[in-house]
């Protein structure tokens, strides 16, 4: 009898998390035009299971692409036979993600023994949000835990405000809003340690929040980012949406950077449920978004709105869902530059700068189209580390070096815009 249970738990633990026993990624490097609307053939495919990690844009642009096992024979022979080269970047994505799980469980253990957090780890959302409060307690005078709201799971949805005033204008600074981006969210809590601690060290930052606040949100997408954690059940470390049930579908969630009333539902962005780009019912649908959006517009005095993501070591502009040149290209495109400069003095970490419909991919519903188009004009995002190697499986011994040459181009636009007002 007992055997019998043994099983059966172990059968219950193995479908509730999402197994990648045996997944590929495959690096298609189209070579013409044709090959790249093969790969937009292969990528508009809603039957095998494929998990398109960066687009097919242009010639010359490398493609990402997470193909399950049952999907490989037939992938890897609809780009023979389509003569689109390609090569295996990672040959089995279990083998990261059970390398990645066993160090997540090692340095809970260790935080637990030792009572200390460690920056060069990917956390919980439970073990952030307590973070958090050792922060406030250690910073009093400068930090505040802010709630802005609760997710659609009712999880509450933390932002760190950096303040010494009443009424300053404001710079908003968001990760996790995809939550398989966890080098986001890693990065989000280093860089916002770093602004407490170097207050009143670092004549930068200590000018800075002499005038102006900073509005941090560490997991922008806290319901989603719980569901990457082996800590909950079921799990899938490869999810990227919200939580969302939509109606008339099985498929749960919405992309929430597809969400946001700019050029809403136009190309980029799909229209079906079970797409991991798929745009929702109607712009601002996700409550998490709803968030965000009531917080901007009630404070009224936001200068700077930079998002947060990975992966591709890009800084961008707007716009995403057009290919128009914004009035204010030239000007953040010099700050972009001079960003990524500040950043790759560090380690010669290489950034690309550009507006997102032209150096990554056309898409709609993005939150930097929207917060320009609001009026405020050093909107930025940035993609981080790395190039496809490990692509959303970045090892945790990135974390620092990423978050520390991210936060050089993050003071750079800071110090800007603290120069810069309009």
């Amino acid at each position: 009898m007992r055997a019998c249970v043994f099983i059966f738990a172990l059968l219950a633990i193995a479908h509730s998390k999402k197994l990648f026993i045996g997944h590929q990624v495959l690096r298609a490097s189209p070579e013409s035009d044709e090959h790249v609307e093969y790969l937009k053939e292969l990528e508009g495919d809603q039957y095998w299971g494929l998990d398109f990690w960066t687009h097919p844009v242009s010639p010359g642009v490398p493609v990402d692409i997470h193909v399950p096992t049952s999907s490989l024979y037939a992938t890897t022979n609809f780009l023979t036979q389509n003569k689109v080269p390609f090569t295996v970047m990672i040959s089995n994505v279990q083998e990261l993600l059970d390398k990645e799980q066993a160090e997540v469980e090692e340095n809970s253990m260790k935080e637990r023994n030792t009572k200390s957090f460690n920056f060069a780890a990917y956390h919980t959302l439970d073990t952030i949000y307590d973070w958090m409060n050792t922060l406030v307690a250690a910073h009093p005078n400068l930090v505040s835990k802010v709630n802005i709201g609760n997710s659609y799971e009712n999880r509450p949805m933390y932002v760190l405000k950096f303040s010494t005033g009443a009424n300053r204008p404001a710079i908003w600074v968001d990760a996790g809003i995809h939550s398989r981006e966890w080098v986001s969210v890693a990065s989000a809590v280093w860089m916002a340690n770093k602004i407490a601690t170097d207050y009143g060290v670092d004549p930068s930052v200590t000018s800075f929040l002499g005038k102006m606040d900073i509005y941090f949100s560490l997991v922008t997408n806290p319901d989603g980012y719980v569901y990457t954690h082996t800590s909950v059940s079921p799990w899938d470390r490869m999810w990227r949406k919200t939580r969302s049930r939509n109606a008339g579908s099985t498929c749960v969630g919405v992309d929430p950077n597809r969400n946001w009333d700019a050029g809403f539902g136009g190309p980029g962005a799909s229209k079906y449920p079970c797409s991991d780009s798929y745009h929702g019912p109607y712009a601002h649908s996700e409550i998490e978004v709803q968030n965000v959006v009531n917080l901007i517009k009630n404070h009224g005095k936001f200068k700077s709105f930079i998002s947060i993501h990975a992966y591709s070591q890009l800084l961008m502009y707007p716009y995403g869902y057009t290919c128009s040149s914004i009035p204010h290209q030239a000007e953040l495109d010099s700050v972009g530059k001079a960003a990524v400069k500040a950043l790759s003095s560090l380690y010669g970490t290489s950034y690309q700068v550009g507006s997102i419909c032209n150096i990554i991919y056309q898409a709609s519903g993005g939150s930097i189209d929207w917060s320009y188009n609001l009026g405020i004009k050093y909107s930025f995002a940035f993609e981080l580390r790395d190039t496809g190697r490990y692509g959303f499986l970045l090892p945790s011994t990135q974390i620092i070096p990423t978050a520390s040459e991210t936060w050089l181009a993050l003071k750079h636009i800071m110090e800007y815009v603290r120069d810069h007002p309009y």
